[in-house]
């Protein structure tokens, strides 16, 4: 950690307002959601430009919840600093993604091992080929052996992390061009961020991991109805507190 390099331009706080787990949400509000009716004792150690950071305690483990805002640019900066500047060891993305695979279905969770990315991200670390965002095992293997023992249905494999929500591609639907390719190569679904989470952690030393939740089928259109989402998505955040729980006990 660089000395003195805290408070930054997007996060005011210090080093111990953060627990060495942080769960990251591309939604302020529902990174507010979790830490009201998930975590105890929950205090606001972050609120620049509205992305809301909190730290408490679940099932008596210190856990953060912070947002990372949309896009690799935005989480980019935020796990940067949370890995540089303030000590977080572990972050965790729990988001929503949009099936790619026809073996992957809306409510199934999928626990990013890779991700694959059409962005431009990993120019920035100058390197002489491709660079391939792993998670870290250790996480991964952690909330695999969570979600078994919650009976829930998930997948392991690869993400595409995307730049573009809205592709211009003259008219032709999105889940007919591009996403066609991807699906080729075994991908499960799409999403924005963990390309960038990935790399980070990997250039910091660090562990990240994505938890993503299947909203809609780019495929076939089939997509959850709100009460759906919300259900589902409760089912991703008690994993991933879990995840965060057990890397806690780990560490004592």
């Amino acid at each position: 950690m660089m000395a003195n390099a805290y408070p930054t331009p997007h996060i005011n706080a210090a080093p111990s307002d953060f627990a060495k787990t942080v769960l990251m949400r591309g939604d302020p509000l529902r990174a507010k959601f979790i830490a009201e009716n998930f975590i105890d004792d929950a205090v606001l150690v972050n609120n620049v430009r509205g992305i809301h950071g909190y730290t408490g305690k679940y099932k008596g483990v210190p856990v953060s919840v912070m947002a990372s805002g949309m896009g690799m640019p935005s989480i980019g900066i935020y796990s940067y600093e949370l890995f540089n500047f303030f000590g977080v060891e572990n972050i965790i993305r729990i988001g929503s993604a949009g099936a790619i695979s026809p073996e992957v279905h809306v409510r199934d969770i999928i626990i990013g091992m890779g991700a694959c990315t059409d962005s431009n991200y990993a120019s920035n670390f100058n390197l002489p080929g491709s660079f391939a965002p792993v998670a870290s095992f250790e996480l991964l293997k952690t909330c695999a052996g969570i979600a078994d023992e919650m009976n829930l249905s998930y997948r392991v494999g690869s993400l595409l992390s995307s730049d573009v929500f809205y592709k211009d591609e003259q008219g032709v639907p999105d889940s007919f061009r591009s996403v066609s390719a991807w699906g080729k190569m075994g991908v499960l679904a799409v999403e924005m961020e963990a390309a960038a989470l990935y790399m980070n952690a990997a250039r910091a030393g660090k562990n990240a991991l994505a938890v993503c939740t299947v909203s809609d089928h780019i495929v076939t259109g089939e997509a959850l109805d709100a009460d759906a989402r919300q259900n589902s998505f409760t089912e991703m955040m008690e994993l991933s507190l879990g995840t965060a729980v057990k890397l806690g006990e780990k560490a004592l």
